[in-house]
């Protein structure tokens, strides 16, 4: 499922809870999801009469728990492997997995009282399968953003949502990665979420800076063109200004540090402190913990303190 479309202006979406797995996407489909919430995975085959029978009672009932557990299908046609490994031997057979880890299961078409039965009891008398652990998710879409996957920081971040719309930090989450996938509209759109009363809120506001600089870069020239002024120019502080917000537009922080703090060494009080400024909303927009900030505001330091 796609969270954000670049560029496409597409309204922040949720992921689903019913979804189909192949043999290579089953560990985190599966595996890895289970570890924030129980995931019932459905073996069956086109050809299956019961299948087609609890399929839609599996997807109804997974849709009351409201979030609480996901469905996982995989047809055992075109994709044999797991359940081979598994020795599932008929159809349709529906495991659960907790904590990454088979749980309980049934086998053949059951009533719907008892898939509903099935799954109060596996988020309800499962140790850690009640509510997801909020707090954890968002650790985890936060590391994940950490190593440069945006995208798959995004996917986390939506889960969060689809349990609590009105979290501010999943909202600012999400909007962040959006501005690093270049999805500008969409991580406005996001933003936008939030309530008037929230957004002062430190990670909003800190979102929003991104959102302002990214827009700032837009109505540059490319990177290149900007280099080449410099080049011609050293002098040139606007067009070092316009480059270091390319710069950092594409996601080079620190060349676009290198940029402002030339400036501020050549001429502190160009356009009003602009520079300082300018690598101060950086800083904001990064967050303090990004080692681009921390290692910016030391070479920015020794500069004015010097």
């Amino acid at each position: 499922m796609t969270i954000v479309e670049q560029g496409g202006g597409a309204a922040p979406q949720v992921p689903d809870l019913i979804k189909d797995t192949t043999t290579q996407t089953f560990v985190k489909d599966v595996i890895e999801e289970s570890k924030r919430q129980p995931v019932l995975i459905d073996f069956w085959a086109p050809w299956c009469g019961p299948c087609k029978q609890l399929t839609p009672i599996l997807e109804k009932a997974v849709k009351a728990a409201k979030g609480k557990v996901k469905l996982v299908k995989m047809n055992i046609d075109e994709h044999p492997a797991i359940p081979g490994q598994m020795g599932i031997q008929s159809i349709p057979a529906v495991i659960a997995f907790v904590g990454g880890r088979p749980a309980d299961g049934f086998m053949g078409a059951v009533p719907e009282s008892q898939i509903t039965a099935f799954i109060e009891k596996l988020t309800k008398g499962v140790p850690g399968a009640g509510e997801p652990d909020i707090a954890e998710i968002i650790k985890e879409a936060e590391a994940v953003l950490a190593e440069g996957d945006a995208a798959g920081a995004a996917e986390i971040y939506a889960e969060v949502l689809a349990i609590d719309a009105t979290n501010i930090v999943a909202i600012a989450g999400l909007a962040k990665c959006q501005v690093e996938l270049g999805a500008i509209e969409d991580a406005k759109q996001t933003l936008a979420m939030v309530p008037e009363a929230k957004r002062n809120d430190s990670a909003v506001s800190a979102v929003q800076v991104a959102i302002d600089l990214a827009e700032q870069a837009q109505s540059l020239g490319p990177i290149g063109e900007l280099e080449q002024k410099v080049a011609a120019n050293p002098l040139d502080h606007q067009a070092r200004f316009d480059l270091a917000t390319a710069l950092n537009a594409a996601g080079k922080r620190k060349e676009a540090t290198d940029q402002l703090l030339d400036i501020i060494k050549r001429d502190r009080k160009w356009n009003e402190d602009g520079a300082r400024k300018q690598l101060v909303q950086f800083f904001e927009a990064w967050g303090g913990a990004d080692e681009a900030t921390i290692e910016g505001r030391k070479r920015l330091s020794t500069i004015l303190f010097s």
